[in-house]
C-alpha cells in the first residue's frame, strides 16, 4: 500500500512542470486530476486540458513523464486524459489564480 506522503512527492513533483503557454505549474493550473501509485513502480496520472484543441499536449504530457521518472521509485508513467468534468478557472490553486492575475489576466 502506498502512503499518503509518496503520493505527495509526486504532487510536489508535478508543481515543477510548467504550462507552456503561462509560467504556472499544471498542479497550479489544475489540470491534474488524480496521482496514484501502482505495481511496479508505476504513477498513474488523470488530467485534463483547459480545452480539447491544447497545441501542447503532446509536450506537457513528456515533462510529466521525464519529470516523475527522475524520482527513484518510479519505473513508468501511465497518463489517461479525462474530460469530464471539463476543466474550468474553478480548478486552478489560489497560487494559479494569483499568477494570471498578477499577469492581468482574469480568472
Amino acid at each position: 500500500m502506498v502512503n499518503q506522503s509518496e503520493v505527495t512527492k509526486y504532487w510536489n513533483a508535478l508543481k515543477e512542470v510548467m504550462d507552456p503557454e503561462f509560467p504556472i505549474s499544471v498542479v497550479d493550473m489544475g489540470l491534474i486530476r488524480k496521482i496514484e501509485k501502482g505495481e511496479n513502480d508505476c504513477v498513474y496520472v488523470t488530467m485534463t486540458y483547459t480545452s480539447t484543441g491544447c497545441a501542447c499536449m503532446i509536450w506537457i504530457e513528456s515533462d510529466i513523464k521525464d519529470r516523475l521518472l527522475e524520482e527513484d521509485d518510479v519505473a513508468d508513467v501511465a497518463i489517461e486524459v479525462v474530460w469530464d468534468p471539463p476543466w474550468t478557472v474553478n480548478d486552478m490553486t489560489e497560487e494559479g489564480r494569483n499568477k494570471v492575475k498578477h499577469w492581468g489576466v482574469s480568472s
